[in-house]
């Protein structure tokens, strides 16, 4: 079925480009060299663990967190106990840590996961919130992000309160693209994917994919002004 601007959907990698063994989206790529550049100076290795996703990755997510092949967890990052939860408590689990395909920021090549690849490394790190708290592995990276991301283009999408997801400090969007991308993001269009999908609990997303929509892709974290 051919999708208008496919792209913001995670079915085209077309506008993307390499970058350090990820795909990027060209004008983030170049930014986010100079801010690692910036932040190396400062004696932070700035290191991408996650950039593109399409849409059949994200959904391969989905499906092994809904089919509880894969562990939930709640708003603490506690494991939870999926067993006798019905379609939509287990979509809003899944929903505070992981996006439903077609949604994903990721699925953009705007928006990135990072760490600190001089305090940790890759195949230790959970992506978790105490991991760039106060002592954490990750936490002068983070602080640093926080004094100087935005001078590159990039900002926190997902901030407590001001946002739909859980507060991912780890997760950073340029905001320059990112910004047009989710304002020409159309809900009827990932209707129409999803009802062509292997999406586990499709029957509840789509009966409520207009309020999903509202809270999981549009609410998140004001641009920078």
């Amino acid at each position: 079925m051919p999708v208008a601007s496919p792209h913001l959907y995670g079915l085209s990698s077309a506008h993307l480009v390499e970058y350090c063994g990820f795909l990027l989206e060209s004008e983030t790529a170049v930014a986010f060299e100079k801010m690692r550049t910036s932040a190396a100076k400062d004696g932070i290795n700035l290191a991408i663990c996650s950039a593109f996703r399409d849409f059949d990755r994200q959904q391969l997510i989905w499906n092994a967190k809904a089919s509880g092949k894969r562990v939930l967890l709640d708003s603490d990052s506690k494991p939870v106990d999926v067993d006798k939860k019905s379609p939509e408590q287990i979509i809003a689990l899944i929903l505070l840590w992981s996006a439903l395909p077609g949604t994903s920021r990721h699925h953009w090549g705007t928006d990135i996961d990072v760490f600190d690849g001089k305090a940790i490394s890759k195949d230790k790190l959970q992506l978790i919130p105490q991991e760039y708290a106060l002592n954490g592995p990750c936490h002068q990276l983070y602080t640093w992000l926080v004094n100087n991301a935005e001078q590159f283009g990039f900002y926190f999408p997902f901030q407590q309160g001001l946002s739909g997801v859980s507060a991912e400090p780890w997760h950073l969007s340029y905001f320059p693209v990112s910004k047009g991308f989710i304002d020409n993001f159309d809900s009827q269009i990932l209707r129409k994917i999803l009802q062509d999908s292997s999406v586990l609990h499709k029957e509840s997303l789509l009966t409520n994919l207009e309020s999903l929509v509202q809270e999981y892709v549009f609410r998140v974290a004001p641009t920078p002004q």
